[in-house]
């Protein structure tokens, strides 16, 4: 058997992905790929795969322990990060906590797809998610989700009958659905997004840590200072392949002026997508996290509940009628957490056997984000 392909990090899905290495393969692969991708943006068949290629396991833009120095970071994003740990009292969990278990429900709905002026970016998204069309497609879930610090992840999520399960060893990121077997991807391990929503208060300063204070803004009636993270060229790349270039990666933490917890996070992506003697074709990807309801949980403050908006933007010159715009929406809410789960070891992360006989640790594959 060939090489596993790297994830996606566009609604797919995934029936018709190849990696067989030739030159004819990957002309293949980029035509199923453009074929899928705007069936399923138009098809309501397929909305529930998008739902969860997009919705289920996105990952960070970043790994759990950015590689800066922190005499780079504003005195500004070292009082925002100090207020916050203080706020959620995170740290008296270092050194305490060897794994978290979380419980929760999730409601999915795909939103009308239109045709016309996008016009979205990162730090626009947060105004932008208000104003959604109406569901035509919902579908209700739950998850379960389990970690160990720092980078030991795996979370299985069912929605709408369909299940699906990613995770990490701390060496390699996989997923699994029901339409397609393991995908694996080597490469900086980033943690799962769903954890940075409020969920880890520690994993959330420790990346947030190096940022780039940006401003103030306000959100949903809280007056909020925003910080600013973005993926390296070098990150990018590894993400990219020759028909898929990741553009930029881009995410953005809004913080309570009042309680100084994380209320708002945001991130946007672009990728560039193009085969020899083909206009480009641009997909821009925003979604836009609302956290609330903290409650305290052995001590610490733990956001309990949200609603993910996502705006998926297709545009280039090829699209003669403009820009086509996807919507999707998700409200998340926990039922239980707790710390230190015992039997939970370092064998309840091994990835599946598909991807361990697949997986060779020179690689250069990569998690290409579900979106």
């Amino acid at each position: 058997m060939g090489r596993l392909a790297p994830l996606s990090e566009e609604p797919t899905n995934e029936e018709d992905d190849s990696s067989n290495g030739s030159k004819k393969g990957m002309r293949q692969t980029w035509r199923n790929w453009i074929k899928t991708h705007i069936s399923l943006v138009f098809n309501k068949r397929s909305d529930l795969k998008i739902l969860l290629s997009v919705l289920g396991c996105p990952l960070f833009p970043l790994s759990l322990h950015p590689d800066h120095s922190l005499n780079e970071v504003s005195s500004s994003a070292q009082y925002i990060i100090q207020h916050f740990t203080a706020a959620t009292g995170c740290r008296k969990l270092e050194g305490t906590v060897k794994n978290i278990f979380v419980t929760g429900k999730v409601t999915m709905a795909m939103g009308d797809h239109d045709l016309g002026s996008a016009g979205v970016s990162a730090s626009g998204a947060a105004s932008s998610s208000s104003s959604s069309t109406s569901s035509t497609f919902s579908q209700k879930g739950c998850f379960v989700m389990w970690q160990m610090v720092p980078n030991k992840w795996l979370i299985e999520l069912v929605v709408g009958g369909h299940k699906v399960i990613a995770g990490s060893d701390g060496n390699v990121a996989w997923r699994h659905t029901p339409w397609l077997s393991a995908h694996a991807a080597k490469g900086g391990v980033r943690p799962l997004r769903r954890a940075l929503q409020g969920l880890d208060p520690l994993a959330i300063s420790a990346v947030f840590s190096p940022a780039q204070f940006i401003g103030e803004k306000r959100i949903s009636g809280e007056d909020c200072f925003m910080l600013k993270l973005s993926a390296d060229q070098t990150d990018l790349a590894e993400r990219s392949d020759s028909t898929a270039e990741m553009i930029k990666h881009v995410i953005f933490g809004y913080f309570s002026q009042r309680s100084g917890l994380l209320v708002f996070l945001e991130d946007s992506y672009l990728t560039r997508i193009q085969s020899p003697g083909t206009y480009p074709t641009y997909w821009e990807t925003t979604m836009s996290t609302k956290i609330e309801d903290y409650r305290t949980v052995e001590g610490v403050m733990i956001a309990h509940s949200g609603q993910t908006n996502v705006i998926i933007t297709r545009f280039g010159d090829n699209l003669k009628s403009g820009p086509a715009i996807t919507r999707m929406e998700e409200i998340w809410t926990i039922d239980d957490i707790a710390f230190n789960v015992p039997g939970l070891s370092i064998d309840c992360f091994i990835a599946p056997n598909d991807v361990q006989k697949h997986y060779l640790p020179d690689d250069n594959l990569d998690w290409r984000k579900s979106l």
